[in-house]
């Protein structure tokens, strides 16, 4: 198998397949209980946090536990939205979000918020434009780390200090799910005030994720109950997965820069390689070390894909969010149809081998010469 979808999850790495069966196995009790295996449940639930916030390089209090990334986008835009709304009600973000950004803030717009969304140029935000973008009643900017369908790095850092010099109360999200131990994603580094994660991304299991919260942010809780979370979600803690989630994250962090430099090699060789398939077009981003998207026009995308699972090799035709639906991002780039209707995306993950790069090479060249002839 050569799997090149790891945009959409990743391969559980064995240190969190490790940790979510000794905790399945030993520390199983709810991490609410008094009783001395409750108490033990906590410690290891503390431990996992500890890992994140590690990776992130913050304190473990200003990690907050949900069930993955897209609760996490949630729980921030939607939690300070109601939280500030008495002092605005404008939000600005840009077309090449996640849906969880893009939905959220719809449903928002729903409720009496006024939603900018900026359209990329060239396949780009600039930190200028989302800076133009604030009023005197805006109260939060979201901006993505990663876009996850192109691999364009957002101008994060730059934007936070504009917008602080401009606004200093409006609050900074950046959903980070892409860009966690792929790129510099410290919070005190690129400057903002919230940030959300996924533990699948990183070689971690699906069902947890989180949110960083700087300290004194204030937030509306996303689901009431028993207080869990810092009163922000409420629920039992989904502890295999969680303690899978800070087993990942420590392993991840310990090598994430020579993994990238190993990641963006490889992309780079097979952007070469890639470029000079007849007809072949590279979509605008590839900045991020493990994403890249490109079209072979004339040979829809679709069709190219199920060509390719049937020898082994794993793309996709996009984000895995939109099931099969063409997405902001790639209607903002206003590309020509057939461009559009060809688009593949590969991305990568530290286990990427040459010989998948060249299994994914064989296969398009096998599926454009099936294509051309009819087979």
């Amino acid at each position: 198998m050569h799997y090149l979808d790891n945009a959409a999850t990743t391969k559980p790495c064995p240190s969190a397949l490790r940790a979510a069966l000794s905790c399945m196995e030993t520390d199983w009790a709810n991490p609410a209980s008094l009783h001395e295996a409750g108490r033990t449940a906590r410690r290891r639930l503390e431990t996992a946090r500890a890992q994140v916030a590690d990776a992130l390089a913050t304190p473990p209090e200003t990690v907050i536990f949900t069930s993955g990334g897209t609760e996490s986008v949630h729980l921030a835009l939607r939690g300070a939205a109601l939280a500030q709304r008495r002092r605005g009600r404008h939000i600005v973000t840009t077309a090449l979000e996640h849906p969880a950004v893009l939905k959220t803030l719809e449903a928002l717009g729903g409720e009496g918020f006024d939603v900018t969304v900026l359209p990329p140029v060239s396949g780009r935000i600039s930190a200028d434009a989302l800076a133009g973008a604030l009023r005197p009643d805006t109260v939060l900017v979201s901006v993505g780390l990663v876009a996850g369908e192109f691999g364009t790095v957002g101008p994060v850092t730059e934007a936070a200090a504009r917008i602080r010099a401009l606004s200093p109360d409006v609050l900074i999200h950046t959903d980070a799910v892409q860009g966690f131990l792929k790129v510099e994603s410290r919070p005190h580094v690129l400057g903002v005030d919230m940030l959300s994660l996924s533990a699948h991304k990183i070689g971690g299991l699906k069902g947890a994720g989180a949110l960083w919260r700087r300290p004194g942010v204030r937030l509306a809780p996303a689901v009431r109950g028993g207080g869990q979370e810092a009163g922000l979600r409420a629920g039992t803690e989904a502890m295999p997965a969680l303690c899978a989630f800070g087993a990942a994250a420590e392993a991840r962090a310990r090598t994430w820069r020579a993994d990238a430099a190993r990641m963006n090699a490889l992309k780079e060789s097979l952007t070469a390689q890639l470029a000079a398939l007849p007809g072949a077009r590279l979509l605008p981003g590839r900045d991020a070390p493990h994403i890249l998207s490109f079209s072979l026009p004339g040979y829809p995308g679709e069709v190219m894909l199920r060509f390719l699972s049937d020898r082994g090799v794993y793309v996709s035709t996009g984000s895995a969010c939109h099931r099969g639906r063409r997405s902001e991002g790639l209607r903002a780039l206003d590309l020509p149809g057939p461009v559009a209707a060809g688009v593949l995306r590969v991305s990568l993950s530290p286990e990427s081998t040459p010989a998948d790069a060249e299994a994914l090479l064989s296969g398009l060249r096998a599926g454009m010469a099936s294509l051309v002839h009819g087979i």
